[in-house]
């Protein structure tokens, strides 16, 4: 009886040792798969595209000064009235046009005025123009010097009046591009793939860069480029 049962012992020992054997072997196996399956390659897709800006914000600056605070507010009055004119004439409308608010500064009132001042107050006016067609504005620029026959000097060497050109028409554009740097990437990863002897898998992970804008050059600042680098990562395969 003793035999028996101990027997039962040993033989529920031996199958349990094979059970385990061969779950090992199992999970071995399975490891090595997915292992294999862990293989992958990590490529990058570059798209660009040149675009002509869509929208264009050209702020006018000019000034006066008089010892005449009343005369000075006239001048200017009518200097921006000239200014206005002066861009409808090149076809700008009202909507295209804002006035900015005017200031008047008196250089008497300040502390660290002196007495040899030549004029008392100095006034500054400022137009901006807003505009969906940046080639109107680069019309305009080419008879900006009518402005100075008639005593009106445009500020156009500051930092405040520079002219800056935007491309809002991402939205338009992204799919193309996103497409066109996505098939660079997989044109990359099965070259890879080919020079190491393997197949590629599916992808494994997929990163979308951000969007950049830029002059496409410094003197040509009306022209745009468009940059956007897709990061995907594919399985490899014997």
């Amino acid at each position: 009886m003793i035999n028996t049962k101990a027997s039962h012992i040993v033989i529920a020992a031996i199958a349990i040792s094979i059970g385990l054997l061969g779950l090992g072997l199992i999970l071995k196996s399975a490891a090595l798969d997915v292992k294999s399956m862990e293989r992958t390659v990590e490529v990058k897709g570059l798209a660009e595209m040149e675009v002509p800006a869509d929208t264009v914000i050209w702020p006018l600056q000019f000034s006066d000064a008089d010892n005449n605070l009343e005369k000075l507010v006239e001048r200017i009055e009518r200097k921006n009235n000239a200014v206005t004119a002066f861009l409808k004439l090149h076809g700008f409308d009202d909507e295209e046009i804002s006035r900015g608010a005017q200031s008047i500064v008196d250089k008497q009132a300040r502390e660290y005025s002196s007495d040899n001042q030549q004029f008392r107050y100095i006034a500054r006016a400022n137009i901006t123009v807003y505009s969906s067609q940046p080639s109107k504005v680069q019309n305009a620029l080419a008879h900006v010097g009518q402005l100075a026959k008639q005593g009106i000097a445009i500020v156009q060497d500051s930092y405040e009046t520079r002219i800056e050109y935007l491309f809002t028409g991402l939205n338009d554009v992204k799919p193309v591009m996103v497409q066109e740097a996505t098939e660079k990437a997989r044109e990359v990863a099965i070259k890879f793939a080919k020079d190491s002897q393997s197949k590629l898998g599916k992808i494994k992970s997929a990163r979308q860069g951000q969007f950049s804008i830029s002059n496409r050059d410094s003197n040509t600042p009306q022209l745009k480029k468009v940059r956007v680098v897709t990061t995907i990562e594919y399985y490899l395969s014997d």
